[in-house]
């Protein structure tokens, strides 16, 4: 099983790797505010949003994105397939957990996450930006599991498919972002702690338009389950189809 996270005092005495800024939030000032108020040394900002998923459409609202336009984005960032990846966020783990689940996707063998975030690190930091030579990473597709729209209800009905929203947007009550409110059929709800699921299981996770969902599949991958399953466009996906079936309440 490896280890998906790095502490600040093991980043403090790593060489040789590529380190990227990818702070953000879902409503509020663009992360790229907190990359030029102080980042890391050597940190290059990569925006969620663009870099890192595709536009907003039917895919929902955090599509992957094209692996041609993924590959420009890390090469600009100065990614290499042989060099580790350390990525980082505000301490929330949702910009980072994306980050580290998109190159993992994209065939990267060695991203790791910063445990704690930019608030953990106690050493300098810089307003300088970081301009990277230009790197040569291959976007390999597919190198973490996935599950597409089609496969969902089945998927809910032979494993666990885990809801990771808060309850009252399980249940339907209210929906504060997507149009739509539910759950899909066969989903259990998992906003905190996860549920035990059995070796034999088959375990994956979605959210409202998969970041949430992406930390949860990272702390799946902490507890050795590197099987499990992201559904990517989540929620906001789901809901683009009007003949997709939405259940409400506690089951």
């Amino acid at each position: 099983m490896s280890n998906p996270y790095i502490s600040a005092d093991e980043l403090a005495e790593a060489r040789d790797i590529t380190l990227l800024d990818v702070r953000w939030r879902l409503i509020g000032p663009p992360g790229r505010d907190d990359y030029e108020a102080g980042h890391l040394p050597g940190a290059v900002f990569v925006d969620v949003n663009t870099d890192l998923c595709g536009p907003p459409g039917a895919g929902g609202r955090h599509p992957l994105p094209e692996p041609a336009q993924l590959q420009a984005a890390m090469r600009k960032a100065g990614v290499d397939r042989a060099r580790p990846v350390v990525v980082y966020d505000g301490g929330d783990l949702l910009g980072a957990a994306r980050a580290w689940w998109t190159l993992k996707w994209a065939g990267h063998p060695d991203v790791r996450v910063l445990r704690g975030g930019f608030p953990a690190w106690t050493g300098p930091v810089t307003t300088e930006e970081t301009m990277p030579e230009p790197g040569t990473f291959e976007v390999r597709p597919g190198s973490l599991p996935t599950i597409e729209a089609g496969e969902v209800l089945a998927f809910a009905e032979q494993g666990v498919l885990l809801d990771v929203r808060t309850p009252e947007r399980f249940r339907g009550d209210q929906e504060p972002i997507d149009p739509v409110a539910g759950h899909i059929p066969g989903a259990v709800n998992a906003p905190g702690e996860l549920p035990e699921v059995g070796p034999e299981q088959e375990v994956g996770a979605y959210c409202g338009s998969g970041i949430t969902a992406a930390r949860t599949i990272l702390r799946l991958h902490e507890q050795g389950r590197e099987d499990a399953r992201l559904y990517v466009g989540s929620w906001s996906e789901w809901i683009t189809d009007p003949s997709r079936p939405i259940a409400t309440g506690d089951q």
